[in-house]
């Protein structure tokens, strides 16, 4: 005789015993609602033990119900309590609230009831507890299939918990742009440069957009044909407003710019530290130098002559930084918060930051003559600026000064202030002496010195550009750069002196191909990169230094700098490149970046005062290459934003010099035309290959070049080149210019080994020949036909 099978066991509630006559409807009701599976008649009766003729009238009854509105028909035969979802259902999620929490509704609601609302638990990953997720499996306008729980309990806002099975795919798409109206509605021009369509949309769906808006858009199903639809979602105001532009790259890239209720009532309870369990520090003249603008105050230094006599020529050098992790306490809301965002994000006209302003404008800034909680270090350093030791400190300080580099800067070069005169020979004095000596073990080290110009957007009262110009460069910068390094130094030595988990700041070399890219380019100049031995930043500094004031220097340093690897974050040490150094963390700006403040909750647990629970916690440990990958992730995506910002700012800025000419070099060589960036304003835009001339031009990809099929006029990377501005798009920040001068004879890159036109050689490192077909414009003369003239492309 077989052996029966066991039952198959279920999530539905245990069976009921048998009563007198039907179950009531409540007792149905209250199967139904607290089923886990879906429910049908079967499963009813088996429930509540009904059998044979008496499933009639079950059935009956259960069709009552139906009818009066109790129960509700599902698929195939199951049934389900009216406003109720079955256990396991199709979700869209629509928003977040006001607590960063994904919120869904269902895609099929048919009942006149209103809507169950529904939020979206992360799916706890094994191993791991369910706070450490800071991010479901999905985003805003995914389709998930989710399986769903009731919340019972009181005060609950949302009827039903979800934790996402798996996505099903992407519901409406959203789209930022400029909203342009018509007479059966209008269309939306996307701001992203990367999307090449515009949206239709229909009269119905403008909402109170007008001509002008800055909107945004989810995509609805269209018609087969034509352009694709849209409706209009939100709108931001007029895109021609300075305050606009921002808006723009925070929304195109996600950058979440809203605080939820929870992390700014935490920060406003937030109560200022005192001395106890501190070194007091107060007593010592630690000062601030910052940029003139800056919005950040989180460090400050001090330095003076050692007097160990052992030490003879030695310095002392105190970094003082805020002590964030005082007041953002690990897996509390401003914590979660502050890890989601990973970084502060910097546009010429705002500042997303990633704590509250309560916290990083007013208790962890360090105000002049102010008292506030500090976790410093002191190092000492020999007269040869070698480190003897370093000890790490939380301490409480009061800032002596706030000073900008520029003031520090004239005082030490003999133009002190009314600010910086009496602080010259006590304070500011012994910081440069002591600066001067780290340079000795600096310039042993030799780290890659790049030193590429940056540019700085003034902003006016309106909002706007008032004017683009190189940024001031000073060596007390240089100074309080070579302070932070060696604080965050120590703070590696330290952790793994004592055996903390930390997020180190890594910088791989240069790839193998990277680095032979570079020695065919430097061929071309009559250079060579050294082969066969460890790549070291000293090799890349002696090519900077050999074209050094030559017309090759900014091209040399562009290809240099394009040949590094990307820094980013990991728990796994392999060191920093381009500093030199075996191990780096930051440290010097928890305000700012998540990664200083778990270098800080790491060091709070190493000096063993982790009594107020602000140190390293079990989860952050457990969790830290997730972290590491995150917060690098978020960061690629500031410096994305904030390029993004800072090209529609400049395109708004140049949009009334069209016609204008600009000296440039190029920045860029393409297959379809050259970038130049101008001089003036360090400003990126195309000249389309079509612009340079009547013929065809091949991409020589390892010079970095466009050389012209018959002339040989050759374009290379890095050359002075002057260029007329032809159309400025603030929107998408967006520049193209016309050739007017540059470009230099060579031999005609038909006579070069390109192949045949039309084709390249494969493995040569050079393209096919595209055409240059620049078309007369009204008011310009027509191409004029035979060679073109070295020092001057063809133009249109």
């Amino acid at each position: 005789m077989a052996e029966r099978k066991p039952p198959k066991k279920t999530d539905a509630p245990k069976k009921r015993e048998r009563t007198q006559g039907l179950p009531s409807r409540e007792q149905v009701l209250e199967f139904v609602s607290s089923s886990t599976t879906p429910i049908g008649k079967r499963e009813i009766a088996r429930a509540f033990n009904i059998k044979g003729a008496d499933r009639i009238p079950l059935k009956q009854m259960l069709k009552a119900m139906a009818e009066e509105g109790l129960l509700e028909k599902r698929e195939g035969r199951k049934v389900n309590r009216t406003g109720d979802l079955p256990p396991v259902s199709m979700l869209e999620i629509t928003h977040r609230d006001t607590d960063g929490e994904l919120v869904a509704r269902p895609l099929e609601w048919k009942s006149t009831l209103p809507a169950p609302t529904i939020v979206v638990t992360p799916e706890p990953k094994k191993g791991r507890s369910v706070e450490r997720d800071a991010e479901p499996p999905a985003g805003v306008g995914d389709r998930v299939l989710a399986r769903l729980t009731k919340t019972d309990a009181d005060g609950e806002i949302y009827d039903y918990e979800a934790r996402v099975i798996r996505r099903i795919g992407k519901g409406a798409e959203q789209v930022l742009g400029l909203f342009r109206s018509g007479s059966e509605g209008g269309r939306l021009v996307p701001v992203d440069k990367r999307v090449r369509n515009e949206f239709e949309i229909g009269r119905d769906d403008t909402g109170s957009a007008r001509d002008g808006d800055l909107v945004l858009a989810e995509t609805v199903q269209g018609k087969r044909y034509g352009l694709p639809r849209a409706r209009v979602k939100e709108v931001f105001g007029k895109s021609s407003d300075p305050k606009s532009i921002s808006l723009i790259a925070i929304h195109t890239h996600g950058i979440p710019d809203q605080f939820p209720d929870s992390v700014v009532r935490e920060a406003e309870g937030a109560k200022a530290k005192g001395i106890e369990g501190r070194t007091d520090l107060r007593d010592i003249p630690l000062v601030t130098i910052d940029p003139v603008d800056a919005r950040d105050h989180d460090d400050a230094v001090w330095a003076a002559p050692d007097t160990d006599p052992a030490n003879e020529g030695g310095q002392v050098v105190i970094v003082a930084i805020a002590d964030v992790a005082a007041y953002v306490l690990p897996g509390s809301p401003m914590d979660r918060e502050a890890r989601k965002r990973g970084n502060s994000t910097y546009f010429p006209d705002r500042v997303v930051p990633m704590l509250p302003e309560r916290i990083s404008n007013d208790l962890c800034s360090l105000r002049e003559k102010e008292e506030r909680a500090c976790l410093a270090v002191r190092m000492v350093y020999d007269r040869n600026g070698n480190k003897r030791s370093h000890e790490f400190m939380r301490g409480l300080m009061r800032s002596a000064a706030r000073l900008t580099y520029r003031q520090m800067q004239e005082a030490i070069d003999g133009a002190p202030d009314d600010k910086t005169g009496p602080l010259l020979k006590p304070v500011l004095q012994p910081l440069w002496d002591a600066y001067k000596v780290l340079c000795i073990a600096r310039e042993k080290r030799g780290p890659l010195d790049l030193d590429l110009p940056e540019y700085k957007a003034d902003i006016d009262p309106t909002g706007r550009i008032g004017a683009v110009r190189i940024a001031d460069k000073y060596e007390s910068m240089k100074l309080i750069e070579e302070f932070m390094i060696q604080a965050n130094v120590c703070a590696a030595e330290t952790l793994e002196q004592k055996q903390r988990k930390l997020i180190y700041r890594i910088h791989d070399t240069p790839s193998k191909e990277k680095l032979v890219a570079l020695n065919e380019f430097l061929h071309t100049l009559d250079m060579t990169f050294p082969k066969g031995q460890v790549t070291k930043p000293a090799a890349f500094n002696k090519i900077l230094h050999d074209v050094d004031g030559t017309e090759f220097d900014q091209m040399v340093s562009t290809i240099v700098l394009r040949s590094q690897a990307q820094a980013v974050y990991s728990p796994d040490n392999i060191g920093h490149f381009g500093l030199n150094l075996r191990r780096y963390a930051h440290f010097t700006s928890p305000i700012r970046r998540y990664a200083d403040l778990i270098v800080h909750r790491a060091l709070v647990s190493a000096l063993g005062e982790n009594k107020h629970k602000d140190g390293q916690s079990d989860e952050e440990v457990s969790a830290m290459a997730e972290i590491a990958e995150h917060i690098s992730t978020t960061e690629r995506r500031s410096m994305l934003a904030e390029r993004d910002s800072n090209d529609r700012f400049i395109a708004a800025f140049l949009e009334a010099r069209i016609g204008a000419e600009f000296r440039g070099r190029i920045s860029g060589v393409t297959r379809f035309g050259l970038f130049v960036k101008l001089e003036e304003t360090g400003a990126d835009g195309l000249v389309p290959i079509g612009n340079l001339g009547t013929e065809y031009f091949h991409h020589d990809e390892a010079r970095h070049a466009l050389v012209g099929e018959r002339s040989g006029l050759t374009y290379r990377l890095g050359e002075q080149v002057t260029v007329r501005l032809e159309e400025a798009v603030p929107i998408t920040g967006g520049l193209r210019f016309e050739m007017i001068e540059g470009g230099k004879e060579g031999k005609p890159a038909g006579r070069q080994g390109f192949g045949k036109a039309g084709s390249g050689k494969p493995g040569t490192g050079r393209e096919g020949p595209r055409r240059s077909n620049a078309r007369a414009k009204p008011g310009r003369s027509k191409p004029k036909k035979g060679k073109a003239k070295p020092g001057r492309s063809r133009k249109s």
